[in-house]
C-alpha cells in the first residue's frame, strides 16, 4: 500500500556516511519534532539524479528552510559508502544529508519501489518527494516513470 498525506512515515532505519563511518539514522527519531523535505531518486550518479534532481535541492536549500524546512534528505537504495561519495562530489555537505536505504526498507514501508531490473538496477525506490511534519507526510508528490516533474525542488517549494 502507497503511503498518503496525512499518514505517518513508518519506522524503518537509513543509513549515513559519517566522518567515523556508516551511521543507523532510525527514522522515527530523524523525523521528530521537525519539518523535512525529503525526495528519492533511483540512484546515485545516475543521469537524471546527477544532473538535476540532487543538484536543484542543494540550489534551492536556502529557499526551501526560508519557507519552514528544517532539514532537505535524499535517499536512495544505494549503500551508504555510495550515497556518502555522491553528495560529497555533488557538494550537498551542509545542506542535503544523504540517507541511504540499501535494503530498499524505507521505499517498500512506504510502497513506492520500482523494478530496475531490466536495467540491472533490481528493487529500487521511486523517484518522489515529500513534506514531512514531526514525522507525518504533508505533501506527497510521485513521478510518473521516467518523468522529472513533480518531484523537483521548484515544485516542492511551490507547495510551502
Amino acid at each position: 500500500m502507497t503511503i498518503s498525506k496525512g499518514d505517518r512515515l513508518p519506522s524503518t532505519t537509513f543509513t549515513k556516511m559519517t566522518e567515523n563511518g556508516p551511521e543507523a539514522v532510525p527514522s522515527e527519531d530523524y523525523f521528530a519534532g521537525k519539518t523535512v523535505a525529503i525526495f528519492s531518486v533511483p540512484g546515485a550518479f545516475t543521469p537524471t539524479c546527477s544532473a538535476k534532481h540532487l543538484p536543484g535541492f542543494i540550489d534551492k536549500s536556502e529557499a526551501l528552510k526560508a519557507k519552514g524546512v528544517d532539514e532537505i534528505a535524499c535517499t536512495a537504495v544505494n549503500d551508504a559508502f555510495v550515497m556518502g561519495a555522491w553528495g560529497k562530489s555533488a557538494g550537498a555537505d551542509g545542506k542535503v544529508t544523504m540517507l541511504a536505504d540499501g535494503n530498499a526498507d524505507f521505499a517498500q514501508a512506504v510502497g513506492l519501489t520500482m523494478d530496475g531490473s531490466k536495467f540491472g538496477l533490481g528493487t529500487r525506490g521511486q523517484r518522489f518527494s515529500m513534506i514531512v511534519k514531526d514525522g507525518v507526510v504533508e505533501e506527497l508528490n510521485i513521478e510518473a516513470p521516467g518523468d522529472f516533474k513533480v518531484s523537483s525542488a521548484d515544485y516542492l517549494l511551490e507547495q510551502l
